[in-house]
């Protein structure tokens, strides 16, 4: 039982929660449900799940307003969180990820494709790639002790900006695509949308701090991590030039 990945399922509408809580169970985790949000801060103060699925309205606080909070805390800071929510537009599916979901599913949706984004959030939480060591003009990242530090200064990343910088790291000054680092950072499922990856790079370049603008967008093309902080130019430097 202990080898069960635990998912607290936080969902006001009873059929909803009892129809992902027994896919759940047949498909290999163990579940616990709350109705609100009180009892969702009871479950975790008790025992930290090691993914929670979030519905943005409920009872109490908003889904979105836990998000944040538990990002903020750092006993649950890297648990995944998937929010599930009617909210499907744009605006909503930013604001969920900004909040610090590392997905967002839209009702209705299948429990073939819950599924599949449970076991691909968890994969991305999963040590199986440790990797090396490595270091870029200043950024240093070890992921055997998962830390990263800019001219010796702890910078703290969640669990997919880490992934996506020790991706980027890797790869100095190549251009990757955002279909690119779906494929390598989220993994081969068709769930995710390319907008994530926009969310999660906004919010790499803000753990980053001094060493964000190393992360670059080229147009038209994608990202990339350049082996050199960027230095802004000045109206006075542009027209010297």
């Amino acid at each position: 039982m202990r080898n069960m990945p635990a998912v607290l399922v936080v969902e006001d509408e009873p059929s909803i929660a009892e129809l992902i809580a027994v896919n759940l169970r047949h498909n290999g985790f163990r579940t616990t449900w709350s109705i609100d949000s009180a009892s969702a801060e009871r479950e975790i103060e008790s025992a930290v799940p090691d993914l929670i699925l979030l519905d943005w309205m409920l009872p109490g606080e908003s889904g979105l307003v836990l998000a944040k909070r538990w990002r903020a805390n750092p006993r649950t800071k890297e648990v995944p969180i998937i929010m599930l929510t009617a909210r499907g537009d744009e605006a909503d599916r930013v604001a969920g990820l900004d909040a610090g979901a590392d997905d967002y599913i839209v009702k209705p949706f299948s429990t073939k494709e819950l599924l599949a984004r449970v076991r691909a959030v968890l994969r991305r939480k999963g040590p199986e790639d440790v990797g090396e060591k490595v270091s870029v003009a200043g950024l240093t990242l070890d992921p055997s002790t998962y830390r990263v530090t800019f001219e010796d200064a702890m910078l703290k990343l969640g669990p997919t900006e880490f992934k996506l910088l020790q991706f980027f790291m890797n790869s100095a000054e190549r251009v990757h695509s955002r279909a690119q680092l779906l494929d390598k950072v989220w993994g081969d499922h068709v769930y995710i949308e390319e907008r994530t990856v926009d969310v999660h790079v906004k919010r790499l370049r803000e753990a980053l701090g001094g060493a964000g603008n190393m992360v670059e967008t080229v147009r038209g093309a994608g990202y990339r991590l350049t082996a050199r902080p960027l230095i802004p130019i000045t109206p006075t430097e542009k027209t010297s030039a």
